[in-house]
């Protein structure tokens, strides 16, 4: 089950939770995989205990801004190093609504590195702001929104949303890439100076930027998800060239 974006919908009596910066995990029953289907190496001690007769769907995760550290563990496939990493449960595949499926989960026993991620029932757009407020001001990623009463879909669902507020910033153009495939011919990305690092930014351009691009040394508006651990901005989005000065 995957999320949409959260576009202003009134969410009274949705449930929400922390959106983890983790790597999506599902625990079959015997195997805990990708949901792309490939099987982590997690070791014996870190899936025993896990129920055999539940679908859990959740997320390996360390802590707030270790997204790229826990990636490196549970990607290792010779003698991975799984200290430290927490299961982070959020939902079971089955066709009970969200509620049911929820007391399930808090009703297992499960070993101490395993957690059931924390609902909580949303009373109106203040009470989601001000939740969301305090999830960013820990560093935390966003908010999840799950719709009352829904089934778990094995698709992008609107009975799931997230939400999360991208930051912005600006970086100077002083380089092209080109084009490929449908963009063969015209610019595929800016290559940018941020702070001290070199950026590419091509996602958000539109086919006249690619056509007639920012000038070399013209200054750029984009937006991120956040900084990684060497710095560098996730997910660059082109936004506008700067000429409010």
């Amino acid at each position: 089950m995957l999320a949409k974006r959260y576009k202003d919908q009134d969410p009274t009596g949705w449930l929400m939770s922390e959106k983890l910066d983790g790597v999506r995990a599902i625990w079959t029953g015997e195997r805990l995989i990708s949901r792309t289907g490939k099987q982590f190496a997690a070791p014996e001690w870190f899936i025993s205990g896990l129920p055999t007769n539940l679908i859990l769907d959740g997320e390996l995760w360390e802590d707030r801004g270790l997204f790229q550290h826990t990636v490196g563990k549970v990607r290792t496939q010779i003698n991975p190093d799984y200290s430290g990493v927490k299961y982070m449960l959020f939902d079971i595949v089955s066709s009970g609504p969200a509620e049911e499926r929820q007391a399930i989960l808090n009703a297992l026993e499960l070993p101490s590195h395993v957690e059931v991620l924390e609902q909580t029932v949303c009373e109106g757009l203040d009470h989601l702001e001000e939740y969301e407020a305090r999830i960013l001001a820990i560093g935390g990623e966003g908010v999840m929104l799950r719709e009352p009463c829904s089934i778990y879909e094995h698709k992008r669902s609107g009975s799931l949303l997230k939400v999360k507020r991208f930051r912005q910033d600006e970086a100077e153009v002083i380089d092209y890439e080109a084009g490929r495939g449908r963009n063969t011919g015209r610019v595929g990305a800016l290559l940018c100076r941020f702070r001290d690092k070199l950026i590419s930014i091509g996602a958000g351009l539109s086919d006249a930027d690619r056509r007639h691009p920012p000038e070399k040394g013209d200054v750029v508006t984009f937006s991120y998800f956040e900084l990684t651990d060497s710095g560098m901005p996730r997910f660059p989005v082109f936004i506008a060239e700067r000429d409010y000065e």
